[in-house]
């Protein structure tokens, strides 16, 4: 059926392919920095940038990392928050050929450790907060150089006074250090100038991580080609130009973030809005002073965002496409934000899009002009997406449950050094291509639009049956008394898996035991008994992971963890 790409119709005026070009990212920022010199590249906290100052930015920095000793092929660890430092460096080591390996900036000291051997990183980028976790490390590392930025290097004097007067006060002194290099200084100083790399599109540029769901992070290979091609694919889906602007809320380590809110946007010439820290509050504000055109996140933003009274009250005729991923949409956060926005002045729809980090991102998205529900929307220009049965390559019936399988320019090189791994998930089928497997069950309907099930790994098997955590949980959420809900296994000897939900009521004050069987009850009239949980605990929130996902596996880990305690679990 993919042969066919049904999709296409659905496509408007978007092209079925995009002629991509072979360069590098470096060299794609240096082009719209010639076309558009004086548009706007990035507003961080009031503090702007053009295009032709952000290309001079990148150079310099460059000059100043080659006068440091990085060359072609080494790796380089940026673990900073969404901000100019971060993104300057990200394009300026593209530059001289060296990887960027992105992480979270809260990292603690054993991660980062982690990150720095798996990447064997020379140098590394973090701010000034966090020198002491760093220090703690890199006498165990290849790493030498650490380059310690400020939140304030990129603030006006009055914000830079309130800054240092607020959190600044907290952040320690760091010591004198000959490991440590000053930014600020670092972009002040005088260097030769550093020849563009000879890189190839196709060679490593970045390694981000996936999220360790599963046991050890592992780090994932994308080439230069991998970004430029699928910021291309979702600029054209979003009409994302040189008018555009974009909310950079999501981090810039995760795909989501540095794909789509930074670098699709530097594609075609528009404007990333950078976020450093997110707050409903926070968020509103940006959106009523920078008036963005385009809001990207995770369904917890728009659910966040759809309570937050100043967000309510904000002219929002400015939004021209606002697109949820990384977790299900639940339809009553998408009509209820869609609700909002329209009273306000707007006229766009929350659409549901389906990617990973394997394929650098987002992948493919509801079309503007159609709308089906429960559908994460259909693949952009250029990929390819098919469900196989499970453990094989042959294409299912269109309804059919399977493993989402993707081929096209966004499909990474594989995982850093786990050759046993890169060749579990990406397959050569019996048409000669090789398909990434994604680990997503999900069913395609005639016309080419997919309908996410699961992670196949967080399937729950209770009594011989396979259970959806994601299904019960939208069931949960349509009873009124819902606020959040998530579902997972815990093991039992009797079921294998027993279904518990953890849910987070609008009325904190109504958890009760007549509310849990209540929801059991509501379960039982929408589910296969299977499916039903067989307790329900309440919680004042659900843990999140580091882009706002709720972390189905730290409730999972606590389970096993109270079951070890009582002697009745053995497991890993």
């Amino acid at each position: 059926m993919y042969e066919k790409k049904p999709w296409l119709k659905f496509y408007g005026d978007v092209p079925e392919s995009i002629d991509y070009p072979r360069i590098t990212m470096y060299q794609a920022v240096m082009n719209t920095a010639a076309k558009y010199p004086d548009a706007i590249a990035y507003d961080f906290l009031g503090y702007t940038s053009t295009y032709k100052r952000f290309a001079e930015e990148i150079n310099m920095c460059a000059d100043a990392l080659a006068a440091l000793g990085l060359k072609k092929g080494d790796r380089v660890t940026i673990s900073m928050p969404t901000s100019p430092q971060g993104i300057i460096c990200f394009y300026a080591v593209n530059k001289l050929g060296a990887v960027a390996s992105m992480i979270h900036p809260l990292s603690p000291p054993k991660e980062i450790e982690f990150y720095l051997n798996i990447s064997k990183s020379v140098m590394a980028l973090t701010i000034d907060a966090f020198y002491g976790n760093f220090n703690q490390v890199m006498h165990k590392t290849d790493c030498k150089k650490l380059i310690l930025a400020r939140i304030p290097d990129y603030l006006g004097l009055v914000k830079r006074i309130g800054f240092n007067l607020t959190k600044g006060r907290k952040i320690p002194k760091v010591p004198r250090d000959e490991r440590v290099v000053w930014w600020n200084e670092l972009m002040h100083g005088s260097y030769p100038e550093a020849a563009k790399a000879d890189m190839a599109p196709d060679d490593m540029a970045v390694i981000l991580y996936s999220g360790g769901t599963t046991g050890v992070p592992k780090g994932i290979m994308l080439s230069n080609y991998n970004f430029i091609s699928e910021g291309m694919m979702v600029a054209h889906w979003g009409g994302m130009d040189r008018t555009s602007s974009v909310l950079a809320i999501l981090p810039i380590f995760h795909g989501f973030g540095l794909g789509v809110c930074v670098n699709a946007a530097f594609m075609g010439g528009g404007k990333s809005i950078l976020v450093p820290t997110f707050t409903p509050e926070d968020v509103a504000n940006l959106i009523k002073s920078k008036r963005p055109t385009f809001v990207i996140g995770v369904p917890t933003l728009f659910m966040a965002l759809s309570k937050n009274e100043k967000f309510k009250r904000t002219d929002l005729s400015c939004l021209k496409g606002c697109f949820s991923g990384a977790d299900t949409l639940p339809r009553e956060v998408k009509e209820e934000f869609e609700g909002i926005v329209r009273r306000q002045g707007g006229n766009v729809k929350l659409l549901e899009g389906y990617g990973l980090t394997e394929a650098v991102t987002a992948i493919g998205a509801m079309p503007f002009n159609e709308y089906r529900e429960g559908s994460i929307g259909v693949p952009f220009s250029d990929m390819i997406a098919k469900i196989v049965k499970m453990g094989s390559d042959e294409e299912c019936a269109p309804g059919e449950e399977g493993e989402i399988c993707l081929y096209g320019p966004a499909v990474m090189l594989g995982y850093l050094d786990q050759p046993e791994e890169t060749a579990r998930v990406l397959k050569k089928h019996s048409d000669g291509k090789i398909w990434l497997h994604t680990g997503d069950m999900a069913s395609m309907d005639a016309d080419g639009f997919m309908y996410f099930k699961q992670r196949i790994k967080r399937m729950i098997k209770s009594s011989g049956v396979n259970v959806y955590p994601g299904q019960v949980e939208d069931v949960l959420r349509q009873h009124p008394a819902v606020d959040m809900a998530c579902v997972i296994g815990v093991p039992d000897k009797a079921q294998v898996s027993r279904v518990k939900a953890f849910v987070v009521l609008k009325d904190k004050s109504k958890a009760t035991p007549e509310m849990a069987g209540e929801l059991i009850k509501h379960c039982a009239e929408h589910l296969l008994k299977w499916s039903c949980p067989r307790e329900v605990e309440f919680r004042d929130d659900l843990p999140k992971t580091l882009v706002g996902k709720v972390a189905f596996n730290t409730l999972e880990e606590e389970e096993k963890t109270k079951l070890r305690a009582a002697g009745q679990y053995a497991g890993d």
